[in-house]
């Protein structure tokens, strides 16, 4: 993805109307079941996670001209990883998670030094100012991910509290998490990782840390059914639905977006750091990181009703960290003191996508305070 035009912050104009799925063609792979098969070339934009044969058709966003419509066959049975083609029954209808690392409230927000861009976001957007870790400060990153996709770090079959990468042991049968969520759903909803640092020309499941790229930060390798029993680099549908972070900017461009991205920048841009960074200031690593790639997705979700939510996995002194919601139907200038965590998260994307609210989550607190009424789900 290009950088950013100077000032970084496009995308506070007032919304538009529109669909994602346009007419853009995303990959599909044949077969079903845990391995899948390999992802080639998706003849429809309509086609979404199960759908097969028959054609479809969507409108256009507003990028596309308004009232039209693009309509395509469905290549094969099974799981599209692009395009949705799909219209969700809520006034958001395509989401972004931008996961980044370490930080406390107080050290990014009003922090106009080295966060710049991401203060000018708080200006524009809706953020949290209660936004806590549910657990101790000295929980590692790995238990919060898997957090963030299922609302617990607790299964029958495997307790996660360190940071090591999947394998037989370290990995999970659980299917009660978001993204087998998606893919089990009816409405043709999609989901798709970006993950900063992955050799793109391998084909491979990213299962193993290599570089800037650390497994413990993409929690969907963890779990059996998208990775594998045991969780194996060659199992393609874990490799369909994840692409080097490189890969968005195109399908930005083509329309070809899922309807749930899941975006985490590499060790270097999370402001996590890690030996061999350019730049020591985490904090000021991460924010031109956001203003060089942020304004792009921002233009996307302008154009179709979309939503960023750019969360921190955990402070590095306290428990409560900075959170914003990042799109036309968000708040402008916001700041809400409603009390939210990482469950509020996945709560929020599965109100959104028109799932089921998981019971683990339930009992937490969605985020409709972000919003202007009637943009939330």
């Amino acid at each position: 993805m290009g950088a950013a035009p100077s000032g970084g912050r496009a995308g506070s104009a007032a919304p538009s109307a529109g669909t994602p799925g346009d007419a853009g063609a995303g990959l599909a792979e044949a077969g079903s079941g845990e391995s899948g098969a390999s992802p080639g070339p998706s003849a429809s934009a309509g086609a979404g996670d199960g759908a097969s044969g028959g054609t479809g058709a969507v409108t256009a966003g507003r990028g596309g001209g308004a009232g039209t419509s693009a309509a395509g066959a469905a290549g094969s049975a099974g799981t599209s990883a692009g395009g949705t083609g799909s219209t969700l029954p809520s006034a958001i209808q395509v989401v972004f998670v931008v996961a980044l690392e370490n930080h406390d409230a107080t050290e990014v927000v009003g922090n106009t030094t080295d966060a710049p861009y991401l203060n000018g976001l708080f200006a524009d957007y809706a953020s949290a100012s209660n936004f806590v870790d549910q657990f101790a400060i000295s929980t590692p990153s790995e238990p919060h991910y898997i957090w963030m996709e299922a609302g617990t770090n607790e299964f029958d079959d495997r307790v996660f509290t360190g940071d090591s990468s999947p394998s037989a042991s370290n990995s999970t049968a659980d299917t009660n998490h978001l993204v087998t969520q998606i893919k089990n759903a009816t409405t043709g909803i999609s989901w798709m990782s970006y993950q900063e640092g992955l050799d793109s020309s391998t084909g491979a499941c990213p299962i193993s840390s290599a570089g800037h790229y650390v497994a413990r930060h993409n929690p969907f390798v963890f779990f059996r059914d998208v990775s594998g029993d045991p969780p194996s680099k060659t199992n393609t549908y874990c490799a369909a639905h994840h692409k080097a972070f490189d890969a968005l900017a195109g399908d930005l461009t083509n329309r070809a977006v899922a309807t749930f991205n899941f975006i985490t920048p590499d060790l270097c841009h999370d402001m996590h750091g890690q030996s061999g960074c350019p730049d020591k200031n985490l904090i000021h690593s991460g924010d031109v990181w956001l203003s060089s790639y942020l304004p792009a997705i921002i233009e996307y979700v302008n154009e179709h009703d979309g939503v960023i939510f750019i969360v921190w996995d955990e402070g590095d002194k306290t428990t409560k960290m900075p959170f914003l919601a990042v799109g036309p139907g968000a708040k402008e200038g916001y700041v809400s003191e409603v009390s939210y965590m990482h469950g509020s998260l996945l709560k929020s994307v599965e109100m959104i996508l028109g799932l089921p609210v998981s019971p683990r989550v339930a009992g937490d607190n969605d985020f409709a305070d972000l919003f202007k009424p009637g943009k939330f789900p």
